[in-house]
């Protein structure tokens, strides 16, 4: 899984969605590969549902081609646990999440044909929890 080696700052605000609805300004096209999958909507992707797609991936397509991963999880998330009282601080570290915008490549691949590209793309969608579309260069 995915994770930052080494941070500067143990625990982050949790930030807000400044622009609501607007589309990514960075990483919006096919740069490294010939297919990719674009978010659609904006939210948090957390490592483990990056690490799901990826194996979809690479399963569907029997490790041939290339594969890119254009996000990283960086944004550390905590949990304070159930049955706490108030105060005590801020929780623990609990898992590491990907903030996409809309209209973010998350995923490229190159190396294959266009339907087996486009099903092994559709099975990683299933994978995430914000909607995605299939896009070529």
């Amino acid at each position: 899984m995915l994770f930052p080696k080494k941070v500067k700052h143990r625990k982050w605000h949790k930030g807000r969605s400044r622009n609501c609805g607007s589309a990514s300004q960075t990483k919006t096209d096919v740069s490294f590969g010939d297919f990719g999958l674009k978010a659609m909507e904006e939210g948090w992707m957390s490592a483990r549902e990056i690490e799901a797609a990826r194996r979809a991936i690479t399963r569907c397509i029997k490790r041939g081609g290339k594969v890119w991963i254009r996000i990283f999880p960086d944004h550390p998330v905590t949990f304070h646990g159930n049955e706490n009282t108030m105060g005590g601080g801020k929780g623990a570290v609990d898992h590491y999440v990907a903030v996409v915008k809309a209209g973010t490549v998350l995923f490229e691949m190159s190396g294959i044909d266009e339907p087996s590209a486009q099903e092994a793309l559709r099975l990683a969608s299933h994978k995430l929890s914000l909607k995605t579309r299939f896009v070529k260069k």
